[in-house]
């Protein structure tokens, strides 16, 4: 993680004791498909600590002031791009601005939850995990999406004791990254599962 990521990450106000909870705050772009509200719906199941917005007619600065309204200091825009799911982009939110954070990850498909077998409640204890033998960038893809969603990054056997689930990043038979939500240790997919196509380190507005 460069400096830059580094301070932007730091600069995530901390919570006093008895302060409200500060929750991400998950968005579409203004259009959404109905893939793109179904994996909408997954996430809030299956990441803690996730609040979904309704966009409608909002830009940047609106879902900027309604992330102030709902105490969010982190916000997810799944974007459409072409025909259907395009890319997710993660921004922090620093007084009233939104400062896009890396990665910005492009999705080549989706696989929902209602297509996995194994059906659960609502998450509400997560890690990232990742093999140690990964790819360079799959280890650096979870480090920063561990910091982001402030979720510990856990060996496959420590999530087994410790959490409910754990956000798995790994790389598909196509070599392509794959985030899945997966029950430790026997990696029980439970879905979403995210195959992206590729990922950007430097973002801009």
């Amino acid at each position: 993680m460069s400096r830059r990521e580094k301070r932007n990450f730091r600069s995530l106000p901390s919570l006093s004791k008895g302060a409200a909870k500060q929750v991400i705050l998950l968005t579409t772009s203004r259009r959404p498909t109905r893939t793109t509200r179904t994996l909408c719906h997954d996430l809030v199941h299956s990441v803690p600590n996730i609040v979904r917005l309704n966009r409608g007619k909002l830009n940047l600065d609106g879902i900027a002031e309604r992330a102030i309204e709902l105490n969010a200091n982190r916000i997810i825009v799944i974007d459409g791009w072409k025909t259907g799911l395009g890319k997710i982009k993660l921004f922090l939110l620093e007084q009233t601005d939104l400062t896009q954070v890396p990665p910005l990850m492009y999705v080549a498909s989706v696989r929902l939850r209602r297509e996995f077998e194994t059906k659960t409640k609502r998450i509400r204890s997560l890690a990232v995990t990742v093999e140690p033998q990964n790819h360079t960038e799959t280890i650096k893809i979870a480090e920063h999406l561990a910091d982001f969603f402030n979720l510990p990054r856990l060996s496959i056997g420590e999530a087994a004791t410790k959490r409910q689930a754990s956000m798995n990043i790994s790389l598909d038979a196509s070599r392509r990254t794959q985030i899945t939500f997966v029950l430790p240790p026997q990696m029980v997919e439970i879905g979403p599962r995210i195959t992206l196509s590729k990922v950007l380190w430097e973002v801009s507005l």
